[in-house]
């Protein structure tokens, strides 16, 4: 199942506030996501923030991304339930959405090739962006 066929989790105030607090530029972990959430006074707990972002991620509606470290990254979706990768900075997280060309097809003929079906894939590429190379070079 992919996102487009994921039951859309359903919208309780806890998840709006959620999704309403992330943003598109850059990938953070649940506790950071909460901490700025606390911040702005909201009362919502960790256990919640990590519930409604897995929720979130499996609808499509936030990305989520594996970090070197094995925690697990989100930010708002850009492509809303379109199926997408990314390009993600080591270093400060930011990240945009790429274009792999013919990677669909791929997948699913090597798939076919070993008798599988329903084949799903992530694809993520980490670099340093170009005002982190910029800062570490200063």
């Amino acid at each position: 199942m992919n996102a487009a066929d994921a039951p859309r989790p359903r919208m309780t105030r806890q998840r709006r506030e959620i999704l309403d607090a992330l943003d598109l530029s850059e990938f953070r972990s649940a506790q950071a996501w909460h901490e700025r959430l606390r911040s702005e006074g909201s009362t919502i707990g960790l256990a919640t923030v990590y519930r409604a972002l897995q929720s979130l991620a499996e609808s499509g509606e936030v990305d989520a991304v594996v970090a070197e470290s094995g925690e697990t990254l989100y930010r708002r979706c850009e492509a809303g339930e379109e199926h997408h990768h990314h390009l993600r900075c080591r270093v400060c997280g930011k990240a945009v959405e790429i274009d792999v060309p013919d990677f669909e097809a791929f997948a699913a003929a090597i798939g076919r090739e070993h008798g599988y079906g329903d084949i799903l894939h992530t694809i993520e590429l980490t670099g340093v962006c170009p005002e982190c190379a910029a800062r570490a070079g200063a």
